[in-house]
């Protein structure tokens, strides 16, 4: 099995779509916990202190940076082996939707700058957050402490070019989901005839919910403070 996995190419695309979907629900609940923060700053920090740094949240981010890494991984070797089979065509899958043709030849570079919104993402809050606990400090480089997430966001999105930069993260995770989601369940062989516009439709709504999601929180913290008690 692990020969399977790790040395056929159908093994590692289905590596690839089991670390996805478990990727996509955790970026869902995540995009659900930040919507808190514009209904109640006050319930999104007490999620943010459920998931400090407890013994459940910290193997929590570990099994999430490992599905990362692993995904990542994979989707690298995949590409190359793709280069090397058919040239120019990156990531291929045996039926080819018009609709995401140019999301489909840019995967890897989608991908790279959503690891690398990520990166900033874990420099913006992770680093002040669970990693202050981790290092037993009560307060943060900025002076907030690691629990008060929305003070966090507010920080963050009262400047304009992190607004810019995770508006242009968000629509890269957009093209990526939606040919990500359709590609997982082409996988696991559920694109036929009768479910290729249904499955289609599935990944573009997965896709936006999670972009405007995200976008939103952004948006409202930067035009409308007051709506959040920034004022």
């Amino acid at each position: 099995m692990s020969c399977f996995l790790s040395n056929s190419s159908l093994g590692k695309k289905l590596v690839m779509s089991v670390t996805g979907c478990f990727l996509v629900l955790f970026i869902l609940f995540h995009m659900s916990m930040n919507v808190t923060a514009i209904i109640s700053p006050e319930a999104y920090n007490m999620i943010c202190e459920f998931l400090g740094a407890n013994w459940y949240a910290l193997v929590g981010t570990v099994v999430l940076a490992a599905g990362v890494a692993i995904h990542f991984i994979y989707a690298i070797i995949l590409t190359l082996q793709n280069y090397k089979a058919r040239g120019k065509q990156r990531y291929a899958v045996t039926m080819q939707e018009p609709g995401v043709a140019w999301a489909s030849k840019n995967m890897l570079v989608l991908g790279f700058i959503v690891l690398g919104g990520l990166l900033l993402h874990l420099f913006n809050f992770w680093s002040k957050m669970q990693l202050v606990e981790l290092m037993g400090q009560h307060t943060n480089s900025l002076g907030y402490s690691p629990a008060d997430g929305a003070a966090l966001i507010r920080y963050t999105f009262s400047q304009w070019y992190y607004v810019v930069i995770y508006l242009v993260w968000f629509a890269a995770l957009w093209f990526h989901l939606t040919h990500g989601v359709w590609s997982m369940f082409q996988t696991v062989g559920w694109a036929n005839d009768i479910w290729y516009k249904r499955l289609k439709c599935i990944a573009n709504i997965i896709a936006t919910i999670v972009f405007l999601g995200f976008a939103v929180v952004a948006l409202v913290y930067f035009f409308c403070p007051c709506m959040v008690g920034a004022c």
